[in-house]
Parts: structure tokens; C-alpha cells; sequence
């Protein structure tokens, strides 16, 4: 729903909730979480083992593994913000989203005959370039066939799927490194497979819909014929109406900071596995079960804690994420933790997921004007991509320096101020928008 202005009412905020009307969800939404289950498969399998093949297999340092794991977290980042506009200018969010999962299909092939820093760097740079270009357009897509009420479960329900595929990926990568030592390669031809049936389902299932750049249809245009036509007799919006003043609409530009700033003190998942693995000294097979833990954690919070977000309050739910974040690295710092501080440390990681993902693009949906929604997405996923590349490549400095212990205890204590200044941005955030 939009008011006069062209913001989005949060109506989950504003409408009791006995008379809101039922929750319905669009195949459409179901489609893109397979999409996004197939290319989490692809990707988290290839996740799951990144850290100990170039750390191990590759013998490199924590510091080249910082730097690729920063370049994992942000290389998506200078595209984003264009892979958004383009969806919002040409209204064809589809066709943005099959070129980035395209791209990443593409470089799952290099995975097959890399050996060495720079060859994987590339790799990652253009697989993760790919899903900076289909991020922006996929949730815009989401968000356009949402009901108002619900974006948050909406988004929830989709990160549910993706999240399935999250922990299948991982699943798969311990298999095949149980069956085959060092099995590297077998995961990375896996991994390719699964990237082609996520483009595939892509190209087939999901309609390639108009997402309305300006005004509605014409009230005249009712017919199969006239509805068709309409998209024609609508004004697109070009450059001089996707400018930087259509995101500084109330509320948004506050929390682009705040995500900023708790972004740069958010490390990478892999840091933290290869923090609990070194303590704990389990063998390398069991290793991408970590990220099975997280990301079932993640399951089983997402489509609840998205419920929640609707009816508490999303910015709440989005800062209460950051705290789980907190609870986390202190598990992890514990110098002698054994198997339930790893456990709590997963179920908490996955629970900041849930609280942070789809609760974020709910936010920056409801937050921004319709007709430049894929704008603010991806500037929004732009910042937080910028922000935790530097917290990659600055903590795997910090590990070399510090030892892994102290450096993780040290991200918790900063953690808690930067919670404190985004919840005093965040506080003036509007229920609705108006």
C-alpha cells in the first residue's frame, strides 16, 4: 500500500491484527526460494570448504584468507546499487536476476582448475559480482508480490527455502570429503551442478513480470489486451527520476547507517568455524558441519522470527539480532568451550541470521518509495557488503596479530557500542511512513 506521497505504509503496524487479511503466499515467492535453495546448494557446498582449502590444501595464510574472505563478503558490493536501478528503470527485475545467477553459474566452472591466491580471488570476485547483480532484483520481486502486512514472514519464508539449500550444501561437502580425502574437486563439480538447475528453474518457473516503475495500469485497463499494453503507456524511471534524493525518504538513510556500522563489526562465518575448529580440534571432514548448524538454526528461526518482526516491530527484531551476534563471539572467545558452547555458538550465529536478513529488506522496503524499491535494496545490501569486506580483511589481520581467541573477544566488546549508536539512530525509525 502507498500513502500520498508514494512511501509504503506498514500496515502489520497500523491495522489490528483481526482484521488484517489472511496471509497468502505467491508462487511466485516459492519459485525464488527454489532458485535460491538450488544456488545456496552451489554455493555453501564450495563455503563450507573454502576455509581449510586455502588455508590447508593451499597452505596459505589466514591473512590471504582474510582478503578472500573479504572479497567473499564485498565484491558484490559494485554492483549492487546498479543491478538495482536497472531493475527499477527497465521494471524487468527478471532478466537483472537470470544475468547474476548466470555470472555465478559461470564461475563454478573456474573452481575446476584453480590452484593458487589469485586464481581463487577471481573466482570468488565473479561469483560473488554475480550475486550482487540478483540480489537487489530478486527481493524486489519478493517485495512486489508480498502482502504489505506480512513482508517480513514473506522475506521469512523465502530465506526459509534458501536457507534449506544452505544446509544441503554443506551436508553435501562433508560426504564427499568422508568418501573421498581432500576431495576438493568432487565438491566443485557438485557445486557447479546445482548452479545450473538454480538457473534453469529461473529461466522456466518464474514469470517474467512487469514490477510497475510508475503508476499503475490506467483504471480502463482491464482487459487481457489493455493490461498487456499498459506497461508501454507508462512512464519508466530514468535516471533523473532514480536519484539519489528518492532514497533520503524518512527513516531510510538512518538505518543505511546503522547497518553500516554494525556490518563493520560483524566477521566472517568462516572465521568463526575455524576459531571453534582450532580449539576444539575435531578432524577437517567435520568441519562444513558447522555450517550445517548455523544455517539449520537459521531454518527453524526464520519464518517465526519474521512473524515476529510483523507484529513486535522489525527495527526490535533487528537490533535484538545483533545481540545474538554479541552472545556469539563470547561463546567463541571462551578459551575452553567443548561441544555445547560450538553448538550455542551455531544456534546463536543462525539466530542473528534470521533476525538480520529478511527483517533488513522488509525494513528498506517499507521504508522506501515503491517505484525505487530495487534502488534502496541495493544500496542497503551495498552498504552492508562494503562494511563486513572490511571487517574480513581487518580481522584477519587482527587473528595473525592477536590470536584468534583475543580477536574474537575483542569484535564482541566493540560490538556493543555500535549496537548502542544504531539503536539511537534507529529509535525516530517510523512505523509507518507517511
Amino acid at each position: 500500500m502507498s500513502d500520498r506521497k508514494g512511501g509504503r505504509k506498514d500496515q502489520a503496524d497500523t491495522v489490528p491484527a483481526a482484521t488484517r487479511a489472511a496471509f497468502r503466499l505467491s508462487p511466485v515467492i516459492i519459485w525464488l526460494g527454489i532458485v535460491s535453495m538450488a544456488t545456496d546448494i552451489s554455493s555453501e557446498s564450495v563455503a563450507a570448504v573454502l576455509p581449510l582449502y586455502v588455508t590447508g590444501f593451499l597452505g596459505l595464510s589466514t591473512i590471504a584468507f582474510g582478503i578472500i574472505d573479504g572479497i567473499n563478503q564485498g565484491a558484490s558490493a559494485i554492483v549492487r546499487i546498479g543491478a538495482g536501478w536497472v531493475s527499477d528503470r527497465t521494471g524487468r527485475p527478471k532478466s537483472v536476476a537470470v544475468a547474476g545467477y548466470g555470472l555465478s553459474m559461470v564461475a563454478r566452472v573456474g573452481f575446476l582448475f584453480t590452484g593458487g591466491f589469485w586464481s581463487v580471488a577471481a573466482i570468488v570476485t565473479g561469483d560473488r559480482v554475480g550475486k550482487g547483480i540478483r540480489t537487489a532484483p530478486r527481493d524486489a520481486m519478493i517485495a512486489a508480490e508480498a502482502q504489505p502486512d506480512y513482508l517480513a514472514r514473506s522475506f521469512g519464508v523465502h530465506r526459509m527455502l534458501d536457507n534449506i539449500g544452505a544446509a544441503a550444501g554443506p551436508l553435501i561437502a562433508f560426504a564427499l570429503l568422508s568418501l573421498i580425502p581432500n576431495g576438493y574437486s568432487s565438491v566443485f563439480v557438485v557445486s557447479l551442478a546445482f548452479a545450473v538447475i538454480g538457473v534453469a528453474v529461473l529461466l522456466l518457473a518464474v514469470p517474467n513480470r512487469t514490477v510497475w516503475t510508475g503508476k499503475p495500469p490506467a483504471p480502463e485497463a482491464t482487459t487481457r489486451e489493455q493490461l498487456a499494453e499498459a506497461p508501454a503507456r507508462q512512464p519508466k524511471a530514468g535516471w533523473s527520476r532514480t536519484s539519489w534524493r528518492a532514497l533520503k525518504v524518512q527513516g531510510l538513510p538512518r538505518l543505511l547507517v546503522a547497518a553500516g556500522l554494525l556490518g563493520l563489526l560483524t566477521i566472517g562465518d568462516g572465521f568463526v568455524y575455524l576459531l571453534l575448529q582450532s580449539r576444539e580440534a575435531f578432524p577437517v571432514q567435520w568441519f562444513p558441519l558447522l555450517f550445517v548448524g548455523t544455517n539449520a538454526a537459521f531454518l527453524v528461526f526464520a519464518i517465526p522470527i519474521g512473524r515476529l518482526a510483523d507484529r513486535w516491530g522489525r527495527v526490535p527484531v533487528f537490533l535484538a539480532g545483533h545481540l545474538a551476534l554479541f552472545a556469539c563471539y563470547l561463546l567463541a572467545a571462551v578459551p575452553a568451550g567443548g561441544t555445547a558452547a560450538t553448538l550455542g555458538c551455531l544456534l546463536l550465529l543462525g539466530l542473528f541470521y534470521a533476525a538480520t536478513d529478511g527483517v533488513l529488506a522488509a525494513l528498506v522496503s517499507q521504508l522506501a518509495v515503491p517505484e525505487h524499491v530495487g534502488t534502496a535494496l541495493g544500496t542497503a545490501q551495498t552498504v552492508v557488503a562494503l562494511s563486513r569486506m572490511v571487517s574480513a580483511a581487518a580481522f584477519g589481520v587482527l587473528w595473525y596479530a592477536a590470536g584468534p581467541a583475543a580477536a574474537a573477544a575483542c569484535v564482541a566488546v566493540l560490538l556493543l557500542p555500535a549496537l548502542g549508536a544504531a539503536t539511537v539512530l534507529l529509535r525516530g525509525t517510523p512505523r509507518t511512513v507517511s
